[in-house]
C-alpha cells in the first residue's frame, strides 16, 4: 500500500495557472505542455522570488529540507524544459493546504511586515489579516509576509 503524500503548506492559490509561448496559439503548440503543482510553484516563489535559504523555505512549507530540495528541483526542471523547448506550462494540483483557517497559520502570527514583491514597500503586519491579500499602496503589486 502506498503511503499518502503529506500536504505541504502554500501561501495561497495562484492567480495565473497557464503560460504559453507568445505568438503561438494553443492549438499550434506541437511541443506539448509541462505542468507543475501548486507546491512546486510555492517552492519556486520562496527560493527564487523571496530569496530565502532552503531551511527557511522548508519550514514555511512544513516539510523537511531534503523534501523541499526535491520539490524545487522538479519545478525548476519542468519550467526550464518549457522555456527551452517552447512548451506551455500548466500550474495546478498537488497535495497542499493554504494557511487560511489553521491555528497559527499565515496571517495569524504577531509581528513582522507585509512587503511588496515588486518595489519593496514595507508596512507592519496586522494580526488576522494575511499579507497575500493586500496590494501595495505604492505600485499596486501583491504583498508578502516578512519577518
Amino acid at each position: 500500500m502506498v503511503r499518502p503524500k503529506k500536504q505541504r503548506m502554500v501561501q495561497g492559490e495562484p492567480d495565473v495557472t497557464y503560460f504559453k509561448p507568445r505568438g503561438v496559439p494553443v492549438r499550434d503548440l506541437r511541443s506539448g505542455e509541462n505542468s507543475i503543482t501548486v507546491e512546486e510553484l510555492e517552492a519556486l516563489r520562496l527560493k527564487d522570488v523571496e530569496g530565502l535559504d532552503q531551511e527557511k523555505c522548508a519550514k514555511k512549507m512544513h516539510v523537511s529540507r531534503p523534501t523541499f530540495h526535491r520539490v524545487l528541483k522538479s519545478a525548476r526542471k519542468s519550467v526550464a524544459e518549457a522555456i527551452v523547448k517552447g512548451k506551455a506550462l500548466r500550474i495546478g494540483g498537488g497535495a497542499y493546504m493554504t494557511g487560511r483557517g489553521l491555528k497559527g497559520g499565515m496571517g495569524m502570527g504577531p509581528g513582522g511586515y507585509c512587503v511588496c514583491t515588486k518595489c519593496g514597500y514595507k508596512m507592519p503586519h496586522e494580526r488576522g489579516s494575511p499579507c497575500y491579500g493586500k496590494k501595495c499602496p505604492e505600485c499596486g503589486a501583491e504583498m508578502t509576509r516578512s519577518d
